[in-house]
């Protein structure tokens, strides 16, 4: 390929024509040649209380189209540096999640082999462990940035060691992560009992609960952050209902007391520098975002992860 895609511009086509893909990018059939692709997974068979997040790719590429290629706040230009295209949905089995886990691992593992950075839009969360193996083929253990109102590391839910609330209980257990380069970042809410939140911290994570945010800029902390993550490999899975549900209501679990959407977006521009290896963006369920907002907003934190991943070194 020559030439770097650009998304079709609104003054091309109305924004509310064109091309149903993640801000209006070509679609492709394969991730060789690409950069970067978007890669919608939309399952939600792992979610413990409100459905939908299923439908939450289709959502957030429509939404995606008010997107522009260039980011004013940065000056980020990711569409004149890296070739980036919409890779479509990984075909999941709907009716058994043991058999999607695998079907999804097995998705990662070949776009990874291409060469080509994943940015997924989800889908719930339990998505994040067959990425995260996947990976692991080629980086090893690597370096986490998780956004999240919840850890996601009980052990099991309902006896189900697989659920989107236990994914990194099993990254842990299984070698996919550096405990040492991991940071959880708007963890708050009720629980269960303090191993909810102690349990991370005992396996080298840093904890950053979601009061230790408020009315304050995350730009310090990030600096921070990029200093405990240094060189090495770095994953960015960041879950909608890490942000207050005033900013992300059409999320499954949502609650009180989150992050802003100015926040997130200034945790994202902090990974400016690490080595992004791929991200996602999960958890958004449009039946309880009849505004579209939520999915407006997830659109937006995925083009700001585009933005922060690095033009060399792949």
């Amino acid at each position: 390929m020559a030439d770097y895609n650009q998304p079709l511009g609104g003054n091309q086509m109305p924004r509310f024509g064109g091309p149903s893909t993640m801000m209006r990018l070509p679609a492709t059939d394969t991730a060789s040649g690409y950069d970067v692709c978007f890669i919608g997974v939309p399952l939600d068979i792992g979610t413990s209380h409100r459905p939908g997040a299923r439908l939450g790719p289709r959502q957030i590429r429509a939404e995606s189209s008010l997107l522009r290629p260039y980011n004013m706040a940065t000056r980020a230009a990711p569409f004149d540096k890296l070739r980036v295209a919409d890779l479509g949905d990984v075909p999941i089995n709907t009716f058994n999640l043991a058999a999607s886990i695998q079907i999804i691992e097995e998705f990662y593992t070949e776009v990874i082999a291409q060469n080509c950075i994943p940015l997924t839009l989800g889908g719930d969360h339990s998505i994040v462990l067959p990425i995260l193996r996947a990976l692991k083929v080629r980086h090893g253990p690597v370096g986490l940035i998780h956004i999240d109102a919840h850890s996601d590391t009980n052990d099991t839910m309902f006896g189900e060691a697989v659920t989107h609330g236990t994914p990194f209980r099993r990254a842990v257990e299984e070698g996919l992560l550096d405990g040492s380069r991991v940071a959880q970042i708007g963890l708050r809410g009720s629980g269960y009992t303090a191993e909810d939140f102690d349990w991370p911290r005992q396996q080298g994570f840093r904890v950053v609960e979601a009061h230790e945010c408020w009315h304050q800029s995350l730009t310090p902390l990030m600096t921070e952050i990029r200093d405990q993550l240094g060189a090495g490999p770095v994953y960015i899975s960041f879950d909608i209902d890490g942000l207050d549900p005033a900013f992300a209501p059409g999320t499954g679990t949502p609650e009180v007391g989150g992050l802003t959407s100015a926040q997130g977006l200034e945790i994202i521009r902090g990974c400016q520098g690490l080595d992004i290896i791929g991200a996602d963006l999960v958890e958004v369920s449009p039946p309880y975002d009849p505004s579209g907002n939520t999915s407006l907003l997830g659109a937006n934190l995925l083009f700001e992860m585009l933005c922060v991943i690095p033009i060399s070194g792949k």
